[in-house]
């Protein structure tokens, strides 16, 4: 019988300590993850070097809660596996770093992995990838479509062309006055309101699988200051269901409309804004029509953690793909090409 293979990860892209155990590519052992949304909120959004200075003060701590867990130490890892980019570059730095000595002092092979692989191999976790699929990352910096034929391979065939669908989501939500993180407030009160605003969609060019929420945005926060100086009286709550019925509305009739025309076998959404009940019920609904099979992970599973690191990284692992120790932050690393690295 084949000795059980374990992979440690480490994931600090952004406001999140993460460190992670997987067994065997698929089964998850411990997934600590440190927030940092407290520390931020007073600011309304991440400031990058307080989120540095936080993934240096928890990163031991999360490491140890995380062997604790699981009863095992570095020893029995085959591999650490860390998030290289793209991200904050302070932030990256800190669990780079971190793995690298991790790595270095016990002689374990060291994996560099993209933070967006990680996002859409999160659902390899809870179910085996059938190819061609198709992946829509929803977060706060992303919004693609990517088109995998087989296993760290990635096509980007939809990218947006100015905001991610996240970053929209969170400047309407600081108009509005709601608290950080912005996403989860306005889909809480999307569900409380009705669609009274006929906001637009960007559905750009005939065929394109691109997006575009900056239209988007400008409209909504156009639309509040001329309701103030009006002395229009808007409801949060209507605002919010107006503007996310738009994006969701691109969002699942162009991942619907790639998967069809792509033939694909499996659907996957993946990233920050994947936890979105709006976006989730949407693409159910349009999936019922299509011979595609719809993954979307669970809720712990969708924002950032480290499980989705060593998910990506074991892959990358069992590929024979390895990182020096001169291993670097790379806040700009390019998913299609760190796909075809040798």
């Amino acid at each position: 019988m084949s000795k059980d293979q374990y992979i440690l990860a480490i994931e600090t892209s952004c406001d999140e300590t993460a460190v992670a155990i997987v067994k065997n590519e698929r089964e998850l052992v411990t997934n600590v993850v440190a927030s940092q949304i407290e520390s931020h909120k007073r600011f309304g959004g991440v400031v990058p070097e307080i989120a540095s200075r936080h993934h240096i003060e928890q990163m031991t701590v999360t490491l140890e809660e995380a062997l604790d867990e699981s009863g095992l130490t570095i020893d029995d890892m085959d591999a650490v596996a860390v998030t290289e980019g793209p991200g904050l570059v302070g932030a990256l730095l800190v669990g780079v770093n971190a793995a690298k000595s991790i790595a270095f002092s016990k002689q374990k092979p060291l994996v560099g992995v993209h933070h967006i692989a990680g996002h859409i191999y999160a659902n390899r976790l809870e179910k085996e990838f059938e190819f061609p699929l198709l992946a829509l990352v929803v977060s706060g910096g992303h919004t693609e479509l990517i088109l995998m034929r087989e296993h760290g391979k990635f096509e980007i065939i939809g990218e947006t062309r100015d905001d991610a669908a996240g970053e929209a989501y969170d400047k309407v939500a600081r108009t509005l006055k709601l608290p950080y993180p912005g996403g989860p407030q306005i889909d809480r009160l999307a569900t409380e309101g009705k669609e009274t605003i006929d906001f637009p969609r960007a559905w750009l060019e005939d065929g394109s699988y691109d997006f575009s929420f900056s239209g988007l945005k400008s409209a909504v926060i156009n639309r509040l200051h001329n309701a103030k100086q009006k002395g229009e009286v808007l409801k949060d709550e209507d605002v919010a269901a107006s503007f996310q019925a738009s994006v969701v509305d691109v969002l699942s009739t162009k991942a619907y409309r790639a998967a069809a025309e792509y033939e694909v076998k499996q659907m996957i959404v993946a990233g920050g804004v994947a936890a979105n009940r709006g976006l989730r019920s949407a693409l159910v609904e349009k999936f019922e029509h299509l011979d595609t099979e719809l993954l979307i992970p669970p809720l712990h599973l969708c924002t950032d953690n480290a499980a989705m690191i060593a998910a990506a990284g074991a892959v990358a692992f069992n590929q024979g793909h390895r990182a020096g120790w001169d291993l670097n932050a790379n806040p700009g690393l390019d998913l299609e090409k760190y796909g075809q690295r040798s």
